[in-house]
């Protein structure tokens, strides 16, 4: 067991099952843990009324259980009630899809039942270590000490979205743990870093960003590890290297889908030795480094393609955060945009500006495909080309959704799939069981078609 569980996690176990309270009970008490167990959902309010527990495993068909007068999900009562403490689903065969939406809602991560005993336990260790220095954390400081890194990186969360992952980054920011942030292109993926980095212990230390995948062989070396002076025949100077320099702090790779496999080699050597040689030293030095990755592809893809590392890929995802796009996060698009115009006004100098009403209708009607990045690109073109302090559409620059939209006697079913189910979700503010509705779909069948669309 980690070093830093010390005293015995504390697990709560909630399934009408006496069969998997008893496997459970076996194999978490011979493994350290202590448990208790509860057969309901009320039983598992009652029971967080009476202890603390740093984990709770439960039954994926407590998540949607009233417990109360107003019939309040029992996911959504601990959401509000206990937001440090981690919930593991359980998912019977038949409700993965059930367990993927406890997770969107705000639940850690789901196990399916038969589960692998490895996985399990190592699950539950990580949330653990994670839970007990938030609270270490708050404890400390306050608890809302950790809410004022949104401003200083700029993070805005006031979507449902959103505030699930941002509970997800308050529980991992802590603690020492590697991150790999996932979310398409412009989605915020280094706010959402610099955000962990600036909530963690290593806040005052360097935080050093890298994009490996552009990086050629030799450039890469060079960057990684730094080098001596005289090692290199067009260099006379001495080079400190990423890790150096990140030391005690953070290291933020970016794109690591994108990194060549020579350079994975390097990289995977350093995070399981943790010192690094500069080139031409005969010396090793070594580091204290967290290191935050990001990337806007399947890296799980890339492993089965023999495109990446599982190996590194098990050292960089000790935990996995998900920024949702802009088109799930819709309530954040006007505070976005009256950040954006207040950076901007302030940065060239000039006076405040307001949007006319149909430039605001253009911005809500926008599916911003590309996310953040392309919102604060439209509101910094506005600002300089806006007359009389009024944003015109035409100032925001925004491209039809139809434009360079394939015609759809072109497409492939699956290509106009995709786009009918994207429209749906946009329509519907990112609300799955509207879209699927409005779609003529159960909620499972539009998950399944979720999943092989890569949405």
């Amino acid at each position: 067991m980690s070093p830093s569980i010390a005293v015995a996690p504390r697990v709560l176990v909630a399934d009408e099952r006496p069969e998997v309270i008893q496997s459970l009970r076996l194999l978490l008490q011979g493994e350290g843990f202590a448990t208790d167990s509860v057969g309901s959902a009320r039983g598992v309010v009652s029971a967080l009324e009476q202890h603390d527990y740093d984990v709770l495993i439960m039954d994926v068909d407590y998540a949607e259980t009233g417990v109360n007068g107003s019939g309040q999900p029992l996911l959504d009562r601990l959401a509000d009630r206990e937001p440090t403490m981690p919930i593991v689903v359980l998912a019977r065969s038949n409700g993965v899809e059930g367990a993927i939406d406890a997770v969107r809602r705000g639940a850690t991560d789901f196990v399916e039942t038969p589960w692998d005993n490895a996985r399990l336990l190592s699950t539950l260790r990580t949330q653990v270590e994670l839970s007990r220095a938030l609270r270490r954390t708050q404890r400390l400081e306050g608890e809302n000490r950790l809410l004022r890194p949104v401003g200083q990186a700029g993070l805005i969360a006031e979507s449902r979205a959103m505030r699930k992952t941002l509970r997800l980054m308050e529980r991992v920011a802590p603690s020492d743990a590697n991150v790999l942030v996932t979310g398409e292109h412009g989605s915020g993926k280094e706010v959402v870093a610099r955000w962990i980095h600036g909530a963690s212990g290593r806040a005052e230390a360097p935080m050093v960003v890298l994009d490996p995948g552009r990086l050629p062989d030799g450039l890469f070396e060079r960057e990684i590890f730094g080098h001596i002076r005289g090692a290199l025949p067009d260099s006379d100077g001495e080079r400190v290297g990423c890790f150096e320099l990140a030391d005690g702090g953070t290291l933020f790779l970016d794109e690591i889908a994108t990194m060549a496999l020579s350079h994975q080699v390097r990289l995977l050597r350093v995070l399981q030795s943790g010192e690094v040689q500069r080139l031409g030293s005969g010396k090793s030095r070594r580091v204290d480094v967290r290191v935050i990755s990001s990337t806007n592809a399947d890296v799980s893809r890339a492993v089965h393609a023999g495109a990446f590392r599982e190996d590194l890929l098990y050292r960089l995802n000790t935990v996995e955060i998900t920024v949702p796009p802009l088109r799930e996060r819709r309530e954040d698009l006007e505070p976005l945009t009256h950040a954006f115009l207040e950076r901007t006004t302030a940065r060239y100098g000039r006076p405040t500006v307001a949007l006319a009403p149909a430039a605001r209708d253009a911005l809500f009607d926008h599916p911003w495909p590309g996310n953040v990045r392309e919102l604060e690109h439209a509101i910094e073109r506005s600002v300089l080309l806006s007359r009389d302090g009024v944003i015109q559409v035409d100032d925001l620059g925004l491209r039809a959704p139809s434009e360079g939209m394939p015609v759809l006697e072109t497409m492939t079913l699956n290509a106009a799939e995709k786009i009918l189910i994207q429209k749906a979700l946009l329509r519907c503010e990112g609300n799955v069981t509207r879209a699927a509705g409005a779609l003529g779909l159960s909620r499972s069948a539009l998950y399944r078609r979720l999943q092989r669309h890569g949405l």
